[in-house]
């Protein structure tokens, strides 16, 4: 039954205002993050403490961070102590000996990390025996295809090339371009002949081994060369006939150790034909870059036991091991040179009728000169 409106109980609805949050409600909020976190810690190491023992009974030991970096600086010291030995071992069993005679014509020298040296660097035109590349020379020393001399060691760094057409007095057999006193006469009359015209010391010699040479660069990861404009050359007749034909354009290429090569070998760039023999040493120095700035690259440390190995067979030298890794630390502390080439003052004709480049006495004298500046 339902009750008269006017007997009905009247319930009386009262809001709250809200309330200004307390200076303890503050704190509390403040505190609750660091709360969790003390207790996220707390549970950690709880749970640490509860692993230790497991551990411990085991004989396993919770890794710190100075173990952790005395292992890697293990490792790295390891690494490189592996690729020294092999260096040292393929240098005593791989590598070629120089002739006897060359002894007697070098400079004596100290240490080359800490005393400067001057190194004669040849590289041969004597091709394998199978070569099919037309005229080639498969006997004898060959003439030079290259000839530059690097000064190293004690802070110092210069280069210089000559280039191979530069006609100079060899005993024996006059006039001659420069390149054909390693025919007549091996390292040993190329050694001679640059000290006369130079006025300088040399200390060593490197002859780069063109048949081991390819597995070296191959051993680096190829290396990146900047040409300054397209190349294209045919050596052993190129593909057509069993040989290598090289192809590279403008800026940057990556080199196998074919290609490698090829730069280093080239006569005549099918793609610029008016090219001299300055441009060609311009070739062989930036060649040389490429391969001294990808051997002391960082990326060449994981290859360092490749590389250590296919050094040695690469080269031909008077040095021991423990020399040529003074070179190589030398170069490695110093700084890349500005290139330079013995510049021609003009052209000269030797007595068969051929043309080569003259360069007077005072143009020698100061190319070394400002050689041993450096």
């Amino acid at each position: 039954m339902r009750q008269p409106e006017d007997q009905r109980p009247r319930y009386t609805l009262y809001r709250a205002r809200p309330r200004l949050p307390s200076r303890r409600a503050e704190a509390e909020r403040e505190e609750r993050p660091l709360l969790r976190g003390q207790a996220r810690e707390d549970l950690a190491r709880s749970r640490a403490g509860a692993i230790a023992p497991v551990l411990e009974r085991l004989g396993i030991r919770p890794l710190r961070k100075r173990r952790i970096a005395a292992i890697a600086v293990g490792v790295v010291l390891g690494w490189i102590g592996i690729s020294l030995l092999l260096f040292l071992i393929s240098s005593h069993f791989e590598r070629t000996s120089v002739p006897g005679n060359l002894a007697a014509v070098l400079d004596p020298a100290g240490y080359p990390l800490t005393s400067a040296n001057n190194i004669l660097v040849l590289g041969s035109d004597r091709r394998p025996r199978n070569s099919k590349e037309p005229r080639a020379e498969t006997t004898g020393f060959g003439r030079s295809d290259s000839i530059m001399l690097i000064r190293t060691g004690a802070g110092h760094s210069a280069r210089l090339s000559i280039p191979r057409d530069t006609v100079v007095e060899i005993p024996g057999h006059g006039l001659q371009k420069i390149n054909a006193a390693h025919a007549f006469g091996g390292p040993s009359m190329s050694v001679s002949v640059m000290k006369r015209y130079l006025g300088i010391p040399i200390n060593h010699v490197v002859e780069v081994n063109f048949e081991n040479f390819p597995q070296l660069i191959d051993a680096m990861g190829g290396v990146e060369y900047d040409a300054r404009g397209c190349v294209v050359s045919r050596l052993d007749g190129g593909f057509i006939r069993g040989g290598y034909t090289l192809r590279l354009h403008k800026g940057t290429n990556h080199l196998d150790g074919k290609a490698a090569l090829a730069v280093a070998r080239t006569r005549e760039n099918l793609c610029a034909p008016s090219e001299t023999d300055i441009q060609r040493e311009e070739h062989q120095q930036a060649l040389f870059t490429a391969v001294k700035q990808r051997l002391f690259s960082p990326s060449s440390f994981l290859r360092l036991p490749w590389i250590a190995w296919n050094a040695p067979p690469a080269v031909i030298s008077d040095m021991s091991a423990e020399t040529l890794l003074g070179v190589f630390a030398a170069l490695a502390t110093s700084s890349t040179p500005r290139t330079r080439i013995l510049k021609p003052s003009g052209s000269a004709t030797l007595p068969d009728g051929e043309e080569g480049l003259r360069v007077s006495e005072p143009e020698w004298r100061e190319a070394g000169r400002r050689f041993e500046s450096g």
